[in-house]
């Protein structure tokens, strides 16, 4: 929870705003479409969502990068079910997830 909180409060510095899980995922799935902020439609940004989730849940083998499709968008296939569990339980390991992927990240743009 530290750790969420940290990076909550990081990426509020860098946005002027504090993010919520969505928004981070939101975020998460620009990073990964590498084609900039744009303006998405309601159903893009419901992908970029669905993109993140499965780009940080591919952290611990749940996921695979499948392909990127002719307009650059990654696909991704499931390798192994995420444990069932209550829906705290389930968010809770989703920020788990998301907080690995910014250290990932922090970490391969290091100088």
């Amino acid at each position: 929870d530290v750790r969420w909180q940290d990076l909550r409060l990081d990426l509020q510095q860098k946005f002027g705003k504090r993010p919520d899980l969505n928004a981070i995922l939101f975020l998460i799935g620009i990073q990964e479409l590498g084609q900039g902020i744009t303006e998405f439609t309601k159903e893009q940004k419901q992908d970029l969502m669905h993109i993140a989730t499965c780009k940080v849940f591919s952290l611990s083998g749940f996921y695979e990068l499948e392909r990127i499709d002719e307009d650059g968008w990654p696909h991704y296939k499931s390798v192994k079910p995420i444990p069932p569990g209550h829906l705290k339980a389930q968010e809770r390991m989703l920020k788990w997830h998301i907080v690995e992927y910014f250290d990932q990240l922090n970490e391969d743009y290091q100088l």
